[in-house]
């Protein structure tokens, strides 16, 4: 009987581990996106692109953008980001356009895949955190075709 007893104690361990694993609550990939949170800018020659994002708070972050070229502001931008059905979805309403989702096809601790295959143009959104201080957005029409990247860095918010 002391020969099975190891066995029956380490049965019971992974029977109680496997328990407290599925009573913790699991953490929404809105949540997961924290790391989008604050402000961030990236300047090509005389146009300065600055993003904002809130904390999540109720399941939801909100974003937004502005674009100003010499002085004048050329585009605006502003962002829902939500859980949908356990997955991220990423709503963009681009300067005054119809609202457009993009879902979540992948999600981590520093980078982010949304798609919607079915949008003319982009077709997928990527952002990629490179450490505290930047952050790497891009575009694509799928499968990296006509990719444009946005280098941000971590500005104060004004």
């Amino acid at each position: 009987m002391l020969s099975r007893s190891p066995v029956i104690v380490l049965a019971l361990l992974c029977a109680a581990s496997s328990i407290a694993a599925a009573q913790r609550p699991s953490i929404n990939q809105v949540e997961q996106l924290a790391w989008f949170t604050g402000c961030w800018e990236t300047t090509r020659g005389d146009q300065v692109i600055e993003e904002q994002w809130m904390a999540p708070r109720g399941g939801v972050m909100l974003g937004m953008s502005r674009t100003v070229r010499a002085g004048r502001t050329t585009a605006t931008e502003f962002v829902t980001l939500r859980e949908v059905d356990g997955r991220a979805v990423y709503e963009a309403n681009p300067s005054g356009q119809q609202p457009t989702p993009f879902t979540a096809t992948f999600v981590s601790a520093d980078r982010a895949v949304f798609e919607n295959p079915a949008h003319d143009y982009p077709k997928r959104i990527m952002y990629e955190r490179k450490g505290d201080t930047a952050l790497m957005a891009s575009i694509d029409g799928g499968a990296g075709e006509k990719r444009v990247e946005y280098p941000y860095h971590r500005v104060t918010c004004r």
